[in-house]
This record gives C-alpha cells, structure tokens and sequence, in this order.
C-alpha cells in the first residue's frame, strides 16, 4: 500500500505518517522545503520519539521525500497511482493543495482516499470543494473523509532534521461511511465525525489558545509557565468549562464524559517536554477569533443560549490584545483594529452582535 502526504513538517511525520507505516504503508512526503525533502530522499527513515519519562523511540522506515514543484511528474505520477492521500500543512494552504491534486484526480480510474489533517472543522470538505471547484465533479473512485486530529507536537531541534519528538497521546479520528476499503489500524472510525472534531478544537485548541494570550498577558514567555500561574490555570478551567457546555447541549455527550476529558486535556499542557513558546501558539490571531473557530463559535452559542460566557469574553479580549511584531495575522488585527475600533472589528471579523462586542470592549479596555 502506498500513501501521499502533502506537509513533511513535525506534524506530518511524527503523527500522520507514523501511524501510516505502522500500517505497512510506504509514505511519500511533498513538500516545499529543500531540506527535509532531500534529507527524506536520502535517509528514508527518521525517529520519533515520545515525549515520555523513557523517551520511547520508534524508527519509522519505507519513507522518502519529493519536492512539490521541482519533482512534479514524479509527485503527479504518485497521485494518479497511491492508495491514500493526505495532508498536514495547515488549512489556509489546502487551495494551493487542490490545484495540484485537482487535473490528476479528475483522471483517476482506481481507489483513492483523501484526507485532510488539520486543525479545522471539515477540512476535508474545504480540499473537496476547492478541487471541485477547478475540475467540476471527480470519479466515483475518489472518496473524500473528513477527520479530527490531536496530538501535540511542540517546537523543537534535533541533531538529525527528520528526528522529532511527539506526545504520547494522539487521537485520529475519519469518518466510518466515506471511506473506502480496509481500515487502519490506530485510527478510530465513526459514523458522526461532529462531536470529535468539536469537542477537539473547543477543549485542546481553545485551551492552548488561551494559555497563550492569557499567558502573555500575565507576562509569560511559554505555555507551561503560563499553566503554572494560578490565575492562568483558573482562568483555563473557566474557559475549558464554557466549552464543555456548548458541547454538551450540541452532543449526545454527558457530563461526566466531557469532565474526564477536559481533564485529561488539562493534564497534557503540564507535561514539561511539550511546553511550546506563547508565540508559536498565539500565531494566527485572525483565524482564530473567526466566527466558526474556537474562541468565537462556542461564545455566540452561549450568549445566543442564556448561558455562562464570561471566561470566553476574557479570552476574546486577551486575543485582541496579543502582540507578535512577527505574526502576518497579529499585525493585520492591529491595523484593523486601529482602522475600525474594536466594536466594529468584532461585528464584521467575528461576526458578533453590537452587544457582545461591546461587552468584549469593555473587558479589553479594562485590561
């Protein structure tokens, strides 16, 4: 069996394609970057690592590397003919994605799944769309399965480029009536992906979110320094509880599961081999205070619902007020803000009701 995966980043290989080749699949990696494919093309293997009291190391083999744009024929040939494709290089670059996937794709005559490995509801969708959009309608044999993803992989270095240390929790989960064909093994199916996919982004990434905004405000430099101040630790098990009720009233999920979850959750920012730089985490402001992410979507359902949302406010106002001099989206939402206001910000950006932004401009003026 052989699989595709577009992003040979950290993520790509310390969670997509391990679990890959642990399924006997040999991984062709594409990327832009010259390093890592060229390193992938000649070693074919790297280790990864747990982030684990033993630093459990797992060597993965049958891998190698093409270049997105200067291996074309050869990426072009690996589409037409691989078992599997997926992705990992962040939902903003899935258009770009598309247009190399789209003219091979519309010509498939065999089996092919294609799956979308990002921080983002349906993100699978979001590739298909973008394809369809390009070619029109593809064969029957191209099944396209939506899933949800968690593992943390923090920022790090290593003597080898390809080597990279992972969590040892992870959670893949891919739609169960879309896909095509034996299933792998290490990945959960299910027939409604809705519930992993929210109870993720609203519990894992709208905690990680909030330890970084959070946290820089009370003047931290990385996310476990930030879960070690109590303030913060308090604020993150207000917001994490906002969002459970959300999930809660959308899902069929009880209370006492959500709560072990949420727990479990909590546990993973204190692990001190995964702790990342605030900067890194807070990156993509913008994306992440739009209205279908993981600070605005939950917060317009609790206004919307009479519920509880004063933690889910705070955190709005401690993203509006996130700095990063480096960060594309950072100094957008400054220039905006400065053209607009706040108030007008939070009504066209996130989509919010004059009141609710105006209750979030209250909090970030008191900050």
């Amino acid at each position: 069996m052989n699989a595709l995966h577009f992003g040979a980043g950290n993520i790509g290989r310390g969670f997509i394609g391990l679990i890959l080749a642990d399924n006997n699949y040999h991984v062709t990696f594409a990327d832009v970057n010259d390093t890592l494919v060229n390193a992938l093309k000649e070693a074919q293997q790297y280790d990864v690592t747990l982030a684990d009291p033993e630093h459990t190391t797992t060597t993965v083999k049958n891998v190698t590397g093409l270049h997105s744009v200067q291996d074309q024929t050869v990426l072009e040939t690996e589409i037409e003919t691989v078992d599997l494709i997926t992705t990992a290089v962040g939902v903003n670059i899935l258009p770009i994605v598309a247009k190399t996937l789209a003219p091979i794709l519309k010509k498939r005559t065999t089996p092919v799944n294609v799956v979308a490995c990002e921080n983002a509801i349906n993100a699978t969708d979001q590739l298909a769309a973008a394809i369809r959009e390009l070619v029109g309608e593809l064969p029957d044999c191209v099944h396209f399965s939506n899933a949800a993803v968690d593992r943390i992989v923090p920022a790090q270095s290593h003597d080898n480029v390809l080597d990279v240390t992972v969590e040892p929790f992870f959670e893949w989960v891919i739609e169960s009536p879309t896909w095509y064909g034996d299933k792998l093994t290490g990945v959960t199916y299910v027939d409604n992906l809705a519930p992993y996919i929210e109870r993720k982004l609203l519990t894992v990434n709208t905690g990680h979110a909030y330890l970084a905004y959070a946290g820089q405000y009370y003047g931290h430099q990385t996310i476990l320094e930030a879960i070690q101040d109590a303030p913060v630790a308090d604020g993150l098990e207000q917001v994490l509880t906002e969002t459970s009720h959300y999930i809660e009233t959308q899902f069929d999920i009880d209370d006492d599961t959500q709560s072990n979850y949420r727990k479990k959750i909590i546990a993973r920012f204190y692990n001190p081999n995964l702790s990342d730089d605030i900067v890194r985490v807070g990156r993509g402001v913008l994306r992440k205070l739009g209205p279908e992410d993981r600070i605005i979507k939950p917060l317009k359902a609790l206004v919307q619902a009479g519920q509880p949302h004063d933690a889910l406010t705070q955190l709005a106002a401690f993203a509006l007020r996130y700095e990063d001099a480096q960060d594309t989206e950072t100094v957008e939402k400054n220039k905006q803000l400065a053209e607009q206001g706040i108030i007008a910000f939070l009504q066209q950006h996130a989509q919010l009701d004059t009141a609710t932004a105006e209750t979030i401009s209250a909090v970030y003026h008191k900050l």
